[in-house]
């Protein structure tokens, strides 16, 4: 399980663009974690024969950054160069061949089909290339990383998902298509964990790794009577082929970071509604990533929104509210620090708002979809109120680090627990892997632990 600071590191890193009809906004977010071992990559015209198709991908790491960083920055070129190949083959240049011909090849079933082996192929590939690296094993680096990738043609949307980060496309205010999750107690997934010799325990590989398909986690692959697509620990993505129509809206591709305390409808409504208000995509992610902090998210956080020519644009009506709202959550702060001065903290000041129960706050992010505004205000009114402890139990608070460190420390114990005693239970009920904060369950069963099986 890995380790929390005493508060969380807030910085954050943006990148915005556009090309093909797309606009995208993206934020990453260090968060309570003690090292950011996310990563992403953006890449809007593949090729000069695929330029009218774009890729989109975000790597959640887990015990180091090492295989994160690199499948960021090769597993796209690794694919490319796969399909490059392999369209060759079909008669069918894809590298500086016409871009109206490729567009039209890439709408044809059968090599399409081809498309998405290749995809898969990149993925193990990649794998076995960094098994090998002389750095992976000089150093003993025993890092893995979820993927999630999409690759955008003039008339598909092709994803590829990898573990338990998630894309999720959103077509007239509705979830068209998400990811699925892989997960260790999903049945397909048990299986083949028990057929390669390994058990889950309290819904981890071997008791230990949360996920049950990543990049790296080579110890989970030592199986040598294997393929790869065997082991305790698989690194073939699944891959589903969406076809694009008009009515999309946007795509929004995260980290479980994001998804443990937010529902996928949840996140349709509140993107659906900070569109309304917001043209520039990076506020809207930043927003939705301190608004997953507030809630009780412990992760590293990166999220990738791109938008489509359809998407929900600025409704005058929703700004005007907006600015009434806000103006109305910093008129009540200042009448709090009025009656408490110096004293007035966080946590006061978010139970306070609570119990206001303002009108037209984010959808699915109540209160804590203001955090931004609430602090910022707060630093303008009490600057010296960094000197708040961030050791704050109260229940009601949003600043609650005591809270997430004990539970933390008190799940990894019951964890060494359960796998020194004779009686492991494969799986445990919700109750016994969630805990409240706020009034939102916060699901934890996503933290990757990488003691070896």
């Amino acid at each position: 399980m890995g380790a929390f600071l005493g508060k969380p590191k807030r910085e954050k890193e943006f990148e915005s663009g556009e090309g093909n009809g797309l606009r995208y906004g993206l934020c990453a977010m260090q968060g309570w974690r003690v090292e950011m071992e996310d990563a992403h990559c953006v890449k809007i015209g593949l090729s000069k024969a695929l330029a009218n198709n774009s890729f989109f991908a975000v790597f959640d790491g887990h015990a180091g950054d090492f295989v994160s960083k690199y499948s960021s920055e090769h597993l796209i070129n690794i694919i490319l160069n796969l399909w490059y190949s392999e369209s060759e083959n079909l008669g069918v240049d894809s590298l500086n061949g016409d871009v109206l011909k490729i567009d039209a090849a890439l709408e044809d079933p059968e090599i399409l089909e081809k498309f998405k082996q290749k995809v898969i192929e990149g993925f193990l590939k990649i794998d076995t290339d960094m098994k090998s690296l002389p750095v992976y094993t000089e150093k003993g680096i025993r890092s893995g990383t979820t993927a999630v990738a999409t690759f955008l043609t003039p008339k598909k949307v092709i994803f590829a998902n990898c573990g338990d980060s998630r894309a999720l496309l959103c077509s007239k205010n509705t979830i068209k298509f998400a990811t699925s999750d892989h997960k260790p107690y999903n049945e397909e997934e048990r299986k083949r964990i028990e057929n390669a010799g390994g058990s889950v325990m309290i819904q981890r590989v071997n008791g230990t790794l949360a996920v049950s398909r990543a990049l790296g986690d080579f110890d989970y692959k030592n199986s040598p009577q294997l393929p790869a697509t065997a082991q305790l620990v698989s690194a073939k993505p699944e891959v589903d082929i969406i076809e694009r129509s008009e009515d999309d809206q946007y795509l929004l591709l995260a980290c479980d970071g994001i998804w443990d305390v937010m529902s996928n409808e949840e996140i349709v409504e509140y993107i659906t509604s900070r569109l309304l208000v917001h043209s520039d995509l990076k506020v809207i992610v930043e927003e939705l990533l301190e608004t997953c902090l507030a809630k009780g998210s412990r992760d590293n956080m990166s999220a990738i929104l791109i938008t489509f020519p359809n998407a929900p644009k600025l409704c005058q009506e929703a700004v005007e509210k907006e600015a009434v709202l806000d103006a109305r959550i910093k008129e009540e702060i200042e009448k709090i620090v009025k009656v408490h001065g110096q004293d007035t903290k966080l946590n006061m000041v978010c139970d306070t708002l609570r119990e206001f129960n303002l009108p037209d706050l984010p959808a699915c992010g109540g209160i804590q979809a203001k955090m931004l505004l609430i602090e910022r205000t707060l630093d303008i009114l009490v600057p010296e109120r960094h000197e708040e402890t961030t050791d704050n139990t109260s229940s009601g608070g949003f600043n609650l680090p005591g809270i997430v460190r004990q539970l933390a420390q008190e799940r990894e114990l019951s964890y060494q627990r359960r796998a020194a005693g004779g009686a492991i239970r494969d799986e445990f009920d919700d109750e016994d892997n969630r805990f409240e904060l706020f009034s939102d369950d916060d699901d934890d069963d996503d933290d990757k632990d990488v003691t070896p099986p």
